[in-house]
């Protein structure tokens, strides 16, 4: 697929692209920027889009109105959910599912800048990336079972104890209640708690497009791959991942720079 980050103009969500580095902002803050199926579907494109495309270092996702998300649009899906066959609902699950899927299979770093409402979809969201920014006050629900559904959403039973531990995250998924900013530091599901979210996730964004793009790539996919092996086969794969960027001219980039008492500039290859 031929993505063109410059150009690109989504109907369901704002973009911009400067510098290396992608911005999504989820833009219906008269509702707390919640999800339709539309924005669901073209979301997924886009970070499977992404995989291909070397211009973009680094992807931010934020909400506009100071709210990040607030899950799926209840009159706009799930009262449609309600009138649906099996085969429509599971169609629809999978096709959720793969926006999870597609935001960890992108090589780009994704730093979710959270504040406000985050809650349902939301939180699966900032969840599947890969650093999570709050601002204080933030308000994080994985809120299924209050809707009468389960916990087990979009990969919330795998990806959720592995950040938070198993007992932290059967709390949430069995209560569907609030995770205070503080909580959420505490337990590791937030990396930074900032005054200033979107300021601060705009320049951890430009800190890391600045750097080696392969190799952010590879620890990404490395985080995801090694909980699946044992530590043997981790090692292993590390030995061939890192040989990997020591072929990189980045690698040899970096090198030179120190030698000359210099700061390197990577340039993703």
């Amino acid at each position: 697929m031929n993505f063109d980050p410059a150009s690109f103009q989504p109907q369901h969500f704002l973009w911009a692209f400067e510098d290396g580095v992608a911005t999504i902002t989820l833009n219906r803050p008269e509702r707390k920027n919640p999800l339709t199926f539309e924005s669901y579907d073209e979301l997924r494109d886009t970070f499977r889009a992404l995989d291909h495309c070397r211009a973009v270092k680094v992807v931010v996702v934020r909400g506009a109105g100071g709210n990040f998300c607030s899950g799926g649009d209840v009159h706009e899906i799930i009262g449609p959910l309600t009138k649906m066959d099996a085969g429509g609902l599971l169609q629809f699950t999978r096709m959720t599912g793969d926006l999870v899927r597609a935001m960890r299979a992108c090589p780009q770093p994704i730093i979710a800048a959270i504040d406000g409402v985050c809650a349902g979809a939301g939180a699966i969201i900032a969840m599947a990336s890969d650093l999570r920014l709050a601002a204080p006050g933030t308000k994080t629900a994985f809120l299924f079972t209050r809707v009468g559904l389960s916990g087990a959403d979009m990969g919330a039973c795998a990806i959720l104890p592995r950040l938070i531990g198993h007992g932290r995250a059967a709390d949430l998924l069995f209560t569907g209640r609030t995770m205070t900013t503080d909580e959420g530091f505490a337990w590791g599901f937030f990396n930074r708690i900032v005054d200033d979210v979107q300021d601060e996730a705009a320049k951890l964004a430009g800190q890391l497009a600045t750097g080696p793009t392969v190799a952010h790539a590879i620890t990404k996919r490395q985080l995801d791959a090694e909980w699946n092996v044992t530590i043997e086969e981790a090692i292993e794969m590390e030995a061939r991942a890192q040989a990997h960027c020591m072929q990189t001219r980045d690698f040899k980039r970096a090198y030179d720079a120190f030698a000359a008492k210099q700061t390197p500039v990577f340039a993703g290859d």
